[in-house]
């Protein structure tokens, strides 16, 4: 994206509920992944890989209030989002 104007810039300001990826298991001929949680008080789960980028361990897996989920580097995750305690 060389030479172009700069994008316009957002805030976030929603709440998520989210999860550190701790590993990730695939299925063979699949786009189903397994996801194990770091937070030993969420089991492993299913889901799917259909939404690029493959997401790696260390990285959050997010649902949004509309039940659309995605995978977030680390890094990125951390720098918008602040874990809320009840």
């Amino acid at each position: 994206m060389e030479n172009i104007q700069e994008l316009p810039l957002y805030v976030c300001h929603k709440e998520v509920h989210a999860l550190k990826i701790k590993c990730i298991r695939e299925l063979p001929n699949s786009c189903d992944i397994f996801i194990t949680p770091e937070d030993v008080r969420y089991p492993e789960f299913m889901t799917s890989t259909h939404r690029r980028p493959m997401p790696q361990a260390g990285w959050y897996y997010i649902v949004y209030p509309d039940g659309y989920y995605s995978y977030s580097p680390a890094a990125a995750f951390e720098e918008g989002y602040t874990r809320k305690h009840k």
